[in-house]
């Protein structure tokens, strides 16, 4: 929260992303409404006539990628079906449940533990690590207000558009640390992966660092800050590639977040827009650098 007050401000135009956000230019077209929030957001003008950019390529393909599968890949509850086809039902985090409403949740039948998940959205979710302790409420409140918000319309994101809204609960699960659950996050393109970040410390100390495919540290900072150690390679870093490359093979571009616990790989989730497109990087470099990995097609792919 204040990490986000602060950026505001320090640059008091983000307040037009705020109303975004609230629905206050919902009467805009997409196209117009990416180039104000790039402009506030990323202090430049977005060129989509020659785009070069990582940035700049990730609204092009907003606009003009629009493969009606993309609606499924992102669903958290759907894309279940494309992963176990695809790569195996072995990858899949194990399910409890689907619900349209909260209310509908009988929390006598879950576990200890578990994890609540929004279908449609991105930060809609709550973890119960001791039924005894659960805020049933607090965790009402939250998904009931995420379930009513059409995350499109944030960075018109438009795979996101016409999500069934749901609830899915999957088991809680924790790596080797036993406390935390670390995000391997693939950028692929073209069917090939050239990178990754690692997410770690979440939700308090959240730190990422980008590494080669060699798991070399790359030199290079978004949003949050990089941790103060380098991240070990996980055990299934080989199978993680392995994955990446049969999720993406026929894509543009997707990033696949992957997990390792103690070797074994589970899915996470695919995202076709990191950062909505709208986060720099530090140095702008890397910009250009990842830019340069994605090729648009030469006409439109609607």
């Amino acid at each position: 929260m204040w990490k986000k007050i602060n950026k505001l401000l320090h640059n008091p135009f983000l307040v037009i992303p705020s109303l975004g956000h609230r629905g206050f230019f919902n009467w805009m077209s997409d196209e117009s409404y990416i180039k104000l929030v790039y402009l506030c957001r990323m202090h430049r003008r977005l060129n989509l006539d020659t785009p070069k950019t990582y940035n700049e390529k990730l609204q092009w393909l907003k606009l003009h990628d629009r493969n009606p599968l993309y609606t499924d890949f992102v669903d958290k509850y759907e894309v279940r079906k494309y992963i176990s086809n695809k790569i195996g039902e072995e990858y899949l985090i194990p399910l409890l449940g689907v619900w349209d409403n909260f209310d509908d949740i009988d929390f006598n039948s879950l576990p200890e533990q578990f994890v609540l998940k929004c279908t449609h959205d991105s930060g809609g979710l709550v973890i119960c690590k001791n039924k005894s302790t659960f805020n049933i409420n607090a965790a009402r409140k939250k998904l009931n207000n995420c379930l009513k918000y059409n995350f499109y319309w944030d960075g018109r994101e438009w795979p996101y558009k016409n999500i069934k809204p749901r609830i899915i609960a999957e088991k809680y699960m924790v790596d080797e640390s036993g406390t935390e659950l670390k995000d391997y996050k693939f950028f692929c393109f073209h069917g090939e992966v050239k990178a990754l970040f690692v997410a770690r410390g979440r939700p308090d100390h959240t730190t990422f660092d980008f590494y080669d495919l060699d798991f070399q540290r790359l030199p290079v900072k978004q949003y949050y800050p990089n941790g103060k150690l380098d991240a070990q390679k996980p055990k299934g870093f080989s199978k993680m590639i392995e994955l990446s490359k049969k999720l993406s093979d026929d894509l543009i571009h997707i990033r696949v977040d992957l997990y390792d616990i103690k070797g074994t790989v589970y899915f996470g989730e695919l995202t076709f827009y990191h950062f909505d497109g709208m986060e720099r990087f530090e140095p702008d470099s890397f910009d250009q650098l990842f830019g340069s990995w994605l090729k648009l097609p030469q006409k439109e792919v609607l």
